[in-house]
């Protein structure tokens, strides 16, 4: 603790971070001048937001972290005649508003048209987003994987065995943005602990049109904005929920506003007796737990300046569900990870046209391993550390038809890797195995980058131009520029916007286990193992598309390309969840995309995607860690095959009905084509049950076809001004199909979806 102090420490010479949202404030009078109290509704269908805010004494109020995009304004209040504003937000410099209300005629009509909201007239790229109002409605998930599905749900992203998200194909490459913070290490349950979507306002997709202010992980972005309370006083949040599989969760937040200072402290704690998706029916020893606190304290010096300090300190701890030969054997392997994480931020508004944000963040983040000396075919054990210091500085000029933004970034990271195995079944594996291996090592990264951007609007077209520079140092040093390029055209009439993206990108490896899998000792264990050291990624991306108005609803699509050169994955450790990064020598990925979204239509919302995608990757490989007898012949081949995540057809969708204003239930479908199947040759059919074999086409080399139907319902037990009480229950895998994610694959294991499940979840705000 007393290094991590000082590390951030350290980070306060320097300091923002990448963000896409911008801020409003709002100041109401009536026509004397004298402030008035009353309540500011904000309407962005293109943004699925929906928000009413009550304004202070004084009339004003400010609406913070808004993406950027159309917005409706309406301005009311009793014996007043409302007022409603169009504006469309695009600079992070603050927007301020002052509005008059007049006293209200005998008769008054307004016409109020959502609609103009729908589609972002100005967007260069497709990027969705996911409300407050949508993450409360959540369906019922695994703990530690609510923020993970919601995600899932957006066309183009891919949630293989035990929650790990594939963006378009990549493995390693997801990097979630939390408040301006960029988190680039694998987030899934495996490795780190979850973050809570009862602590979030909102979740913004990105799969392409990248500003040049992201970088070292583009396979997808996740921007995350953690929820404020904008009403004076102390309120709060209260959630516990039960259902299949022994779940347990529970949830309480208090938020405090008074003047220009606000804070928030949050707790959560859940437990499952099904956490990861194991590889038997049996469900063997798949217990777990989640629990962590999170804190933020933000302040308004004045108009101008707003000083933030948030952190956190999570911890989850499981184990490794077994095979049913391992559980004949009593094996046991615990797994915990732990995360310890503060970050400042402060916002300097310098001019009417000029912003500039400064932030730095450090965090502690470990990972462990322990087996009992009954574990088979291998004995491991593992403890890992990461130790990371960042530092961030943007600049945000507005001139004329140009919206220019600069900046830079330094991280510093500090590496501990100690591993060891041992060979206790020795037919598992072939002869010349290293029967035991003990590892330890350290290492120090130190990345740097800096970038400029500028967006244009002239009139319906809009250009998105940047350039960023990254330099890397670890196990290689590697440097490059990375060009990004987006243009969009709107047809008003038709209701149409045309859009077409390029990104170039430098993505540096995973450092989860990275030591070890780039080592000469990785060498030493058998011939399939490189021990090469594993280099970043390069990577074109392409884009075009289009959205259009059809009526209430909207229609986005996008056709892509990737060509990436050291094409990044990782490589199981037989069922243990240790895994190992590798590199193909590249890979090739194209796909289409489509969203029909309906925000609203009625007492009817939902939407239905589609996603296709052909991924095609070539040996040979670097890196990793391979024990399994088959490994050799198949890594040693020049040759191509389909990546892991190269599932062909994928479907989603969601269809809302409310009942009435306090009642609602929801139907949805999630479809999958299949995966590959990952092994060459014989495969031992002993180890698994008839019914998991027959969800195997080998002769096609895939996995056949998942479906899920989900189902949900709603009601509001009690809703005034002080106080509302909602009730949720859903009902999952509503058929209770077999669901068969991997299987036997070198890279990924077997692994089973959730069977049917029911939950229930009681929510009271006040």
């Amino acid at each position: 603790m007393l290094r991590l102090a000082l590390m951030f420490a350290a980070a306060l010479g320097l300091v923002q971070a990448q963000r896409n949202v911008g801020e409003v404030r709002v100041k109401v009078t009536d026509a004397t001048g004298a402030a008035l109290s009353a309540w500011v509704e904000l309407v962005s269908l293109a943004n699925q937001l929906r928000e009413t805010y009550q304004t202070a004494p004084d009339g004003t109020v400010r609406l913070t972290a808004l993406p950027f995009g159309p917005y409706q304004l309406r301005i009311f209040r009793d014996g007043f005649a409302p007022q409603t504003r169009q504006i469309d937000l695009r600079s992070e410099i603050p927007l301020q508003l002052n509005i008059t209300l007049d006293v209200a005629p005998l008769a008054y009509l307004v016409e109020i048209k959502e609609e103009q909201t729908l589609l972002d007239p100005h967007r260069t790229g497709a990027a969705f987003r996911i409300s407050r109002s949508f993450i409360s409605e959540r369906r019922a998930t695994v703990p530690s994987r609510s923020v993970i599905e919601l995600v899932e749900m957006q066309p183009g992203w891919l949630l293989e065995a035990n929650g790990i998200l594939h963006p378009r194909g990549s493995e390693y490459n997801t990097q979630f943005v939390i408040d301006g913070i960029p988190l680039t290490d694998n987030r899934s349950p495996n490795f780190a602990p979850p973050l809570e979507a009862e602590d979030l306002a909102s979740l913004t997709v990105y799969t392409a049109d990248f500003p040049a202010e992201f970088g070292r992980k583009l396979g997808g972005i996740v921007e995350v904005e953690s929820r404020r309370e904008t009403r004076e006083g102390l309120h709060g949040t209260l959630v516990s929920s039960g259902g299949s599989f022994a779940t347990a969760s529970g949830y309480a937040a208090l938020a405090y506003r008074r003047g220009q200072t606000y804070g928030w402290l949050s707790a959560q704690a859940a437990q499952t007796s099904r956490y990861l998706d194991p590889p038997a029916e049996e469900n063997f020893s798949n217990r777990g737990s989640v629990g962590g606190f999170n804190g933020r304290l933000e302040r308004d010096l004045s108009d101008r300046h707003r000083l933030r300090f948030s952190g956190h300190r999570k911890r989850s701890g499981f184990l490794v569900p077994n095979e049913p030969l391992q559980e004949a054997a009593g094996q046991r392997q615990d797994r915990t990870s732990q995360e310890t994480l503060g970050q400042l931020a402060w916002q300097s508004v310098l001019t009417a046209r000029d912003v500039l944000h400064l932030r730095a963040m450090a965090r502690d983040l470990g990972a462990g391993l322990w087996s009992n000396s009954l574990s088979t075919p291998i004995l491991a054990s593992q403890d890992r550390g990461f130790r990371e210091a960042y530092v961030n500085f943007s600049a945000v000029s507005h001139r004329g038809t140009h919206e220019f933004k600069w900046g830079g970034e330094w991280i510093g990271g500090w590496v501990r890797e100690k591993f060891h195995y041992r060979i206790t079944d020795p037919s598992f594996f072939d002869d010349d195995i290293l029967p035991e291996l003990a590892f330890f090592a350290r290492g120090r990264s130190r990345e740097a980058s800096a970038y400029l951007q500028d967006l244009i609007r002239a009139g319906n077209f809009t250009l998105r131009a940047g350039l960023r520079w990254d330099r890397y140092r670890f196990l290689v040093r590697d440097s490059a520029w990375s060009p990004r390029l987006g243009a969009s055209w709107f047809w008003p009439s038709a209701g149409l916007l045309l859009r077409a993206s390029y990104d170039r990108a430098f993505e540096v490896p995973a450092v989860e286990n990275l030591l070890l899998a780039s080592s000469p000792e990785a060498r030493r264990i058998s011939h399939a193992t490189t021990g090469l050291p594993v280099p970043p990624s390069r990577g074109h991306f392409y884009q075009m598309g289009f959205s259009k108005r059809l009526g209430a609803s909207r229609l986005d699509a996008n056709w892509y390309r990737r060509r990436v050169r050291n094409f990044a994955d990782d490589a199981l450790l037989l069922n243990t969840g240790v895994s190992f990064p590798i590199a193909f020598d590249r890979a090739d990925i194209r796909g289409f995309e489509a969203k029909l979204e309906l925000p609203r239509w009625g007492r009817v919302s939902g939407f239905l995607s589609y996603a296709n995608l052909v991924g095609t990757g070539y040996l040979p490989l670097t890196g990793g860690l391979f024990l399994e007898g088959e490994a050799e012949e198949l890594l040693s081949a020049h040759t191509s095959f389909p990546i892991t995540q190269d599932q062909r057809n994928t479907a989603q969708g969601r269809l809302r009905f409310e009942l009435s204003p306090r009642l609602w239930t929801a139907l949805g479908l999630r479809y999958g084509s299949g995966l590959p199947v990952e092994r060459e040759g014989d495969i031992d059919e002993s180890r698994y049950s008839q019914r998991i074999l027959e969800r195997v086409d080998l002769e096609r080399g895939r996995i056949k076809p998942l479906l899920f139907l989900d189902a949900a319902a709603g009601a509001d037990l009690h809703r005034s001004d002080r106080l509302r009480l909602r009730l949720q229950g859903d009902v999952t895998n509503l058929t209770n199909r077999l669901n068969l994610i991997n299987f036997a694959g070198l890279f990924s294991g077997t692994a089973l979806a959730q069977p049917r499940a029911l939950s229930l979840r009681l929510t009271t705000e006040f």
